[in-house]
């Protein structure tokens, strides 16, 4: 150990004492992680869990073991280093994070999750304090209590911190699956939104009331496996009622909500997997870009503070549209800079056409057809299917998804059937377009 100096300690834990420390060879930052007891057998130091999960576990959000040093029967973890974790981060906070910093440090929290799951690990002592953050990277650290997921039970009673144990744990359950782990992730989800923890319990009963509390009580029938399960009977009695989550975190979206109550579900079955909570849609609430009005190289923007018209008067599309005029939904296909809009009757052999067109002949190619019924068509019920044609070129949005060279339709309900016979009024503007 004598290439590393010890620059200060900044934590102290059951099984060791972390330092900061200095590579004098190198130069490089690094914690080391002095082990409290002896080891007088090299083969003992590799068989344990934290170093044997870590050595198989190579991700960007699992911290990085770089050496191992036993020197006169004491053993060193010599890990990369980093700033803060995230209960230091979170005491001194004088706001909440936004959502979009919680999903930004959720998804690298998952992330990493996933791939120590698929690697036949779980952590089983989930908490604030041992995920380490540097310029906003996360990154799970301590997997002191780590096991393989093939491990055969009993496993032990007494693992991760209380507020974070999850029920099955708390009663003391003969086995239980990589499933607390996304309790405990589901603990830390609503704590970063509220800066404190949503389950603080005092005992371990009384964080089992605590759960009752937020959760209401549950079927303990749905640990058959538990020593303890008593407990939660005599809790179950007084047949506690669920608050509602989101009264307690009101900064939290619906999205967020939900995912907090799949993951602290009682039932371990239910609570979703890390990569299955990567999908919820918590973390695409604002991934959705809406797509613009045309191409910016064409398009003009005189109008583009202008209020919309919400309403959809086919009989006033004439030189008495004034230039402020905006039309959504159907029409958000014409150019909304050009003010005059025009329509003509086309006759075909087999339909008639609305065309909805500009008196700006360079602005032609934005044509828009809209098929209606030829006048011969057999009798209908009181609806009209509309179907629009294909516009070569054009990337003027529809508001319904629509994209140029595609067609599409939708169906408008309850219409008067006498709204199919209106080429005779259109015949009159057809001078007006090309």
């Amino acid at each position: 150990m004598e290439r590393y100096k010890s620059v200060e300690e900044i934590g102290d834990g059951t099984c060791g004492t972390v330092y900061k420390a200095i590579n004098l060879e190198t130069s490089e930052i690094v914690a080391v992680k002095k082990m409290k007891r002896k080891y007088y057998v090299w083969e003992e130091c590799m068989n344990l869990r934290e170093v044997k999960s870590l050595r198989k576990l190579n991700h960007p959000n699992i911290i990085k073991l770089k050496e191992i040093v036993r020197e006169n029967n004491e053993l060193f973890f010599i890990f990369e280093y980093m700033e803060h974790n995230l209960y230091d981060i979170m005491r001194e906070r004088e706001r909440p994070f936004t959502e979009e910093e919680i999903r930004g440090l959720m998804t690298q929290l998952l992330e990493g999750l996933v791939h120590m799951h698929r690697s036949e690990y779980f952590h089983r002592d989930l908490k604030p304090e041992n995920l380490l953050v540097t310029n906003n990277t996360i990154k799970i650290a301590d997997f002191g209590l780590a096991r393989e997921v093939s491990s055969e039970p009993p496993f032990t009673d007494y693992v991760s911190t209380r507020w974070y144990r999850a029920p099955e744990v708390l009663l003391q359950s003969s086995s239980y699956t990589p499933a607390i782990d996304m309790w405990a992730v589901g603990a830390i989800l609503a704590e970063l939104f509220t800066l404190c923890p949503l389950f603080p319990g005092e005992s371990e009963i009384d964080q089992l009331y605590k759960i009752c509390c937020v959760l209401g009580t549950p079927d303990w029938t749905l640990f058959p496996e538990a020593r303890n399960v008593a407990r939660l009977m005599n809790i179950s009695y007084s047949m506690i009622m669920p608050a509602n989550l989101a009264d307690l975190i009101p900064n939290a979206s619906s999205e967020a909500i939900n995912l907090i109550k799949q993951l602290c579900s009682w039932d371990p079955l239910r609570r979703p997997t890390a990569e299955q909570c990567l999908q919820h849609p918590f973390f695409y609430a604002n991934t959705w870009v809406p797509r613009p009005l045309g191409d910016p190289h064409q398009l003009k923007t005189d109008n583009a503070g202008s209020q919309p018209n919400l309403e959809l008067n086919l009989w006033d599309f004439s030189h008495k549209s004034t230039a402020d005029d905006c039309f959504l939904g159907l029409t958000l296909a014409v150019n909304p800079s050009v003010s005059n809009i025009e329509m003509v009757h086309k006759s075909q052999s087999t339909k008639q056409d609305l065309l909805f067109c500009s008196d700006y002949e360079d602005e032609s190619q934005y044509a828009v057809f809209w098929s209606l019924f030829p006048p011969d068509h057999p009798p209908v019920e009181s609806s009209l299917s509309l179907a629009f044609s294909g516009i070569p070129h054009s990337t003027m949005g529809m508001g319904m998804g629509m994209g140029g060279g595609e067609s599409g339709g939708f169906r408008m309900a309850s219409l008067q059937p006498n709204f199919l016979t209106m080429s005779s009024h259109f015949q009159q503007h057809q001078g007006h377009c090309r």
